[in-house]
């Protein structure tokens, strides 16, 4: 991949603005998903004491479930995140990473951590 990215287009202030908020993020996330851990942990103690009640057993199983999604989704956000930073020091960051096009700025303020153009994830996704 071309290392003529978006990043050295970028000035030192937005470069610093798209860290920021990637880290931002991340720290947040990293909050979340440690919180859904602690609660789990939590849960899974309340629980030593077994229900004979089969509906009390599908609740606790859904809201595990439920809690199991969170973490894997915040997870798969912050490689995403430790991904685009990655691609901000390299140079690489906005690129597409199918066609090589720049990623539009528009997209890039919604997702900072998008690997693709819009053209491109629409056919990823068709």
């Amino acid at each position: 991949m071309t290392t003529n990215g978006i990043a050295e287009r970028l000035t030192r202030e937005q470069r610093e603005q798209f860290e920021g908020g990637l880290r931002e993020r991340r720290r947040l996330l990293l909050n979340d998903f440690q919180s859904l851990e602690e609660a789990e942990a939590r849960d899974a103690s309340e629980l030593a004491v077994p229900s004979s009640h089969l509906a009390d057993h599908g609740s606790d199983r859904a809201a595990s479930d439920v809690s199991l999604g969170c973490r894997e989704s915040a997870s798969n956000e912050i490689q995403e995140i430790d991904d685009a930073l990655e691609r901000l020091q390299d140079g690489s960051f906005g690129l597409c990473e199918s066609c090589e096009q720049a990623i539009s700025p528009a997209r890039l303020e919604a997702i900072p951590y998008a690997r693709l153009c819009m053209p491109c994830k629409t056919k990823e996704e068709a």
